[in-house]
């Protein structure tokens, strides 16, 4: 037993005497931070309990360095509980304390174990690094002094420094990539640390991986170690290439493709599927690329050879490491699923995230944390087990029977696999007749009536997968131990588990109503020959509270941002969304950093004001000869954006109809590949786009390539999109508006992406064109117009705004 204030600062003491107070003398749990000195300097209440018990967070515990709670009774000796939590803290270093309530008894159950001091990252250090001066400038013979990255940069270092969440938007041309990139690189070298850069596209991990960082290392002077991590789907596995290679008899339209990978294999340096020369058919790469679930470990064969083994290798002694939101997700998902922060989940351990395009977390995390199935992911495993091609009888329950004691179970099986088709073929006849004409429909207390048979489908199918996983289950048990690591072994449980995970989304949509965090919803989709085929999905209705206990809590520097993230001069809409609202403010930081572009000379606003509103008789018709009108004005050289994939294919046609014979080549979004249509389009530099969803962001095509954006409508989500309906049905319950709190929002936060194409470069000039009168009509409109940087502008008749286009282009 000992005083306490050795261990506790005055304030930190009093904060704790307080927090115990005010909780009615019962337990209260609180994380430390130490001193130099090994004295707690800052302190947080992380629960509450009752008199002998309070909770452990671990979320909490991830960002402490002592564990403090207190005994009420006064008898400080620890519990088992306590000796167990205690005994597994301290694996990590941490300390464990027990005090009375007043503090002036302490009961070191663990003592800490002391870090070393952190360096942090000088301020004016950046000034140095980025100024007139500096290495920046004598590596770049275009450089300009930007104090607006400068600035940025200085946050984002302080937030390091202390540990914060810092939200930044930085308009284009900013050079948000080197304000961050510099203040991580310099912590993680400093403090031999490891940080996680995650972005949205693959065109910002290449250009992070290609120019921006090998130009910090000369910045910084340190040749420091940054690794770009993709999901494992993206490489290859040597196991499952040589399982199919084996099989490719039953396969044969497939047989050149695998032996050109198999060639290409020997040679390859990562396995990447980047790296092929060819795009392999997705039934094929499906079959030979790393999946977690069929991953052997250290038993596979070809373990030392592992590509997946060799990137993660390579990222454990990594400064910086450069990944997607997507892969961002599934490493956070396995830390809050049981592995914690200190251990290796999907990425190495680490404790500092930025997050580049931080405006698309909300959608990149619902679509992570969204669950689905469909007839091909359930044929799939099926035809994994067992499938007849050709007269020839193939799959792993083959293999399976060979090895078990149960095989007799085997016919079992192959019955229930019967079953399994058939009542999917009930569930999707069902599911079609439901969805009508509509193409989506929503589980909700409104509708529900009418999902009965659906649901009852759903009650059959999982039934059926449940009694052939128990049989297949039992042939599994029969296989003797030493044959239990055989790869057919490992693959068949891979492929039962992912037919039961479908079994459990039937048992979850047949018990909606007790799941409301969850938006429950059925879309139609369409194959290339026309068929028809439904697609169950289970979404998130709200993700903030996952980004809350798994992201902004547990990890100790958080930065967020994006040329797009507030409305107006504020950011409430975005930091609600993605649940940074539900955080202490003490640890919140934020700040906006302007475009240094010219705007208001080198970029015209032109919005026609004779043109009907898009509910009014005529809109598209309207639409369609205007795009072409002002298509003739600028000689090309155009985005169009629509919000509709049937209004871009009309006013496509039209466009290709009336401009083709003048020489103007018009692209299509879906003719061909994202980034083989992009690449012809900045070629082409006469060409016209024609896009809609991800097109209104990532495309980068500066100079005479992009001389004018038409926005054709207002980007609002479609009302009838499931899960924006949930949401918005959400919000009016709460007794909020849903259209000002999150319609309206949105489409400015879109708008703005749409609008972001076209000035690229500071020297980039052009002409932004909206279609939609809304925002002159409406009085919401102005929101939209305040979003945006101070423009030329001409509000005219589309009579006066056409030679107003091309004078401002060409004169």
């Amino acid at each position: 037993m000992n005083a306490s204030k050795p261990y506790f600062t005055d304030s930190v003491a009093d904060m704790i005497r307080e927090a115990i107070a005010e909780a009615g003398g019962n337990e209260v749990f609180v994380t430390g931070v130490l001193n130099r000195d090994g004295t707690v300097c800052e302190a947080r209440v992380a629960a509450r309990g009752h008199a002998t018990a309070v909770p452990v967070i671990e979320s909490a515990v991830s960002q402490a360095e002592v564990l403090i709670h207190n005994h009420p009774s006064g008898r400080l000796e620890p519990s088992d509980a306590d000796l167990q939590i205690a005994s597994r803290v301290s694996e990590g270093g941490l300390g464990f304390y027990i005090v009375n309530n007043d503090l002036t008894r302490v009961y070191v159950v663990v003592e800490p174990v002391l870090l070393r001091e952190r360096i942090p990252v000088e301020t004016g250090e950046i000034d140095v690094l980025l100024g007139e001066d500096g290495p920046l400038s004598e590596s770049n013979q275009n450089y300009e002094p930007r104090e607006t990255q400068i600035a940025l940069s200085r946050n984002i270092a302080s937030a390091f420094n202390a540990s914060l969440i810092g939200v930044f938007e930085a308009g284009t041309g900013v050079g948000k990539s080197y304000a961050y990139l510099i203040p991580a690189a310099l912590w993680a070298i400093r403090n031999d640390d490891r940080v996680v850069v995650s972005t949205a596209t693959i065109n910002l991990q290449q250009q992070l991986m290609d120019k921006d960082i090998p130009t910090v290392r000369k910045i910084v002077g340190t040749d420091f170690k940054a690794v770009l991590m993709k999901g494992r789907q993206n490489y290859l596995c040597r196991r499952r290439f040589a399982e199919a290679m084996q099989e490719r008899d039953l396969f044969e339209d497939e047989t050149a493709e695998l032996e050109a990978i198999g060639k290409w294999a020997e040679t390859t340096a990562d396995g990447s599927r980047s790296d092929l020369s060819f795009m392999p058919k997705e039934t094929v790469w499906s079959r030979i690329c790393s999946e977690s679930d069929a991953c052997m470990g250290v038993r596979c064969a070809f373990h030392e050879n592992c590509f997946v083994m060799r990137v993660r290798k390579e990222a454990a002694s990594a400064s910086l490491i450069v990944v997607n939101h997507h892969l961002l997700f599934a490493d956070l998902e396995a830390r809050m699923a049981g592995v914690g922060y200190d251990d290796t989940a999907v990425l190495p351990p680490f404790h500092h995230i930025v997050f580049d395009e931080a405006h698309a977390i909300e959608d990149a995390a619902t679509s992570f944390f969204s669950e689905y199935f469909t007839r091909f992911k359930v044929l799939k495993q099926i035809s994994i087990l067992y499938r007849v091609r050709r007269g020839s009888v193939g799959g792993h329950i083959i293999a399976l029977e060979r090895l078990s004691d149960s095989a007799a179970q085997v016919q079992h099986a192959l019955a229930f696999i019967n079953e399994i088709r058939d009542s999917y073929a009930a569930l999707e006849e069902a599911a079609l007749r439901l969805l009508g004409p509509e193409g989506s429909y929503r589980l909700s207390d409104a509708s529900f009536g009418l999902a009965a048979p659906v649901l009852e489908c759903m009650a059959t199918l999982r039934k059926a997968i449940a009694g052939f996983a128990g049989t297949v289950r039992e042939v599994l048990e029969g296989i003797p131990e030493d044959a239990q690591n055989d790869p057919v072994v490992w693959e068949s449980k891979f492929a039962l588990r992912r037919l039961e995970f479908v079994g459990t989304l039937c048992l979850n949509f047949t018990e909606w109503s007790e799941r409301r965090e969850s938006v429950f919803w059925i879309e139609r989709l369409r194959q290339r020959d026309g068929t028809l085929y439904p697609r169950f999905v289970q979404t998130p209705l709200s993700i903030a509270p996952m980004m809350r206990d798994g992201v902004f809590e547990p990890f100790s520097t958080v930065i967020c941002t994006s040329a797009t993230l507030r409305i107006g001069q504020r950011f409430d809409y975005w930091l609600h969304r993605v649940g940074l609202d539900l955080v202490e403010e003490s640890r919140f930081t934020s700040g906006i950093h302007d475009s240094p572009f010219p705007y208001r000379g080198n970029v015209l606003l032109t919005l026609p004001t004779d043109a009907p509103l898009p509910e009014e008789a005529g809109y598209q018709a309207w639409v369609q000869t205007a795009v072409v009108s002002l298509l003739q004005s600028s000689g090309g050289h155009a985005l169009v954006l629509f919000t509709s994939y049937e209004s871009l294919r009309s006013a496509c046609t039209l466009a290709r109809e009336s401009l083709s014979p003048l020489g103007l080549t018009i692209l299509k979004q879906g003719d061909d590949d994202r980034s083989r249509l992009l690449d012809t389009f900045r070629n082409d530099e006469s060409s016209v786009l024609f896009a809609t969803d991800s097109f209104w962001e990532g495309v980068d095509a500066p100079g005479d390539a992009l001389l004018h954006v038409i926005i054709t409508k207002l980007p609002f989500r479609v009302p009838s999109d499931p899960v924006h309906a949930a949401r918005a049905e959400a919000i009016e319950k709460s007794g909020a508006n849903a259209f000002m709190e999150l319609s309206l929002p949105e489409a400015v936060m879109r708008f703005r992406q749409g609008f972001g194409r076209l000035m690229r470069r500071k020297t980039d000039r052009g002409v932004v064109t909206v279609l939609d009168r809304r925002i002159l009509a409406k009085k919401y409109g102005k929101i939209f117009l305040e979003s945006l940087p101070e423009t030329r502008q001409c509000f005219e008749p589309l009579r006066d705004v056409l030679p107003t286009v091309e004078r401002f282009l060409y004169n």
